[in-house]
């Protein structure tokens, strides 16, 4: 996992500079959206908490009780769902999208999937945000749907095995966030 964050903030190309109180001038923290499902998706956006600790973050995502539990604290956006095949949804969470992003500004959209994130990746492509995509640790037969879906919109597709590599040629290998 340690090549992770590199290769996601070089994705960002100039972060701005800031100047501290005592004068210094130093780079700022990273503003991200993370855009994920509950459930998996959670738990391995969780596993690279390491990385998005030490930034500025608000979370999109679905009030289930996993969630609840493990992003007590943190800024949290809900999300409609069911978000599979389902349009009316996906009308809405594009309108979510378009909002959050543009009071939230933020430096960066990352996520692990499901369909929540196709909306924001849309949204984010259009107002010329960066988006970082991890496919599913599960999924080395054939490509998820929302994968598919982001792929092309991604800024940076990265790929947990392997075997993922011919359905998403230009996915970056980063081995398995477990």
């Amino acid at each position: 996992m340690s090549s992770v964050p590199s290769q996601i903030e070089e994705v960002v190309s100039r972060r701005p500079l800031h100047t501290v109180e005592d004068g210094t001038i130093e780079q700022r923290q990273l503003r991200l959206l993370l855009v994920c499902s509950s459930g998996g998706h959670l738990s391995l956006m969780d596993n690279l908490r390491p990385w998005w600790g030490s930034h500025e973050r608000a979370w999109v995502t679905f009030p289930k009780d996993d969630v609840k539990s493990l992003l007590g604290g943190e800024r949290v956006v809900w999300a409609h769902h069911p978000t599979t095949r389902n349009i009316p949804n996906a009308v809405r969470n594009y309108r979510l999208a378009t909002r959050v992003l543009r009071d939230y500004r933020p430096d960066l959209v990352v996520s692990t999937g499901a369909g929540v994130a196709v909306p924001f990746f849309l949204a984010a492509r259009r107002q010329g945000i960066p988006r970082v995509y991890i496919e599913a640790f599960e999924r080395v037969d054939s490509q998820t749907l929302t994968g598919r879906m982001c792929y092309p919109i991604s800024s940076l597709f990265l790929l947990q095995w392997p075997e993922q590599q011919r359905f998403y040629p230009r996915g970056q290998l980063i081995g398995p966030l477990h």
